[in-house]
């Protein structure tokens, strides 16, 4: 990793965080921020964390794999934030902290089989877009209760706003999570990406995961 690539996402978490201060200061509750680097290569998790990025998620199994060595070495807390599928789990346990996006009972009950006591969110779908994955607002409770029930940490919850419209079109949604993590007596609200960041930090988001901001155009996928 060059000292320029390093040092450039360094004035851009910097540039982040001082547009969440902005809006979370009115709020008077701290955002966390997840480096998102799924699609780059391990430079990208060498400079989150040389820039004080404590936490990196990744959304492809296979992805998170091929960079376990960098993720070994320098020890950034790993949120896997992708649709999980349950044959997935036991290859992933020892490298994801976090299970980001817990949505059905099939895979909290893989999860707490391959790596009982791990620490989770259940992952809300406010949609209505099944590609992105979560459970029904109607349906987070029972989830809850069961992965607590089966010995895992329930943090809190998470969900994705909508793709190809305003960030406004968030903020029904986040607000709704927000609502059921406080009924739900959870610590982490887990919303807001790049493009909807001030909106869901006004609804009280805990931890924004941000990838593009940071590190500029995702590389597709080959």
């Amino acid at each position: 990793m060059s000292d320029d690539r390093a040092a450039a996402v360094g004035e851009r978490l910097a540039a982040v965080r001082r547009r969440i201060d902005e809006v979370a200061r009115r709020f008077d509750h701290e955002v966390e921020v997840v480096a998102v680097t799924k699609g780059f290569d391990e430079w990208a998790i060498e400079a989150a964390v040389a820039a004080g990025c404590r936490v990196v998620g990744e959304n492809y199994a296979q992805e998170l794999l091929s960079k376990r060595s960098v993720i070994e070495r320098l020890r950034p807390d790993v949120q896997f934030i992708g649709r999980l599928q349950s044959n997935k789990v036991r290859q992933l346990v020892g490298v994801v902290d976090v299970w980001a996006s817990l949505d059905r009972t099939s895979v909290i009950d893989e999860v707490a089989k391959r790596a009982p006591g791990s620490r989770v969110l259940i992952q809300v779908d406010t949609t209505g877009n099944p590609g992105k994955g979560g459970c029904g607002v109607g349906e987070a409770a029972a989830l809850v209760d069961r992965a607590t029930a089966l010995g895992l940490v329930v943090e809190g919850l998470m969900t994705v706003g909508p793709t190809g419209v305003a960030p406004e079109g968030a903020r029904d949604g986040f607000r709704r999570v927000r609502r059921l993590v406080d009924e739900l007596g959870l610590a982490v609200c887990s919303m807001g990406m790049t493009a909807d960041i001030a909106v869901a930090v006004e609804e009280g988001s805990t931890q924004v995961r941000v990838g593009t901001a940071l590190f500029g155009p995702r590389p597709p996928r080959s």
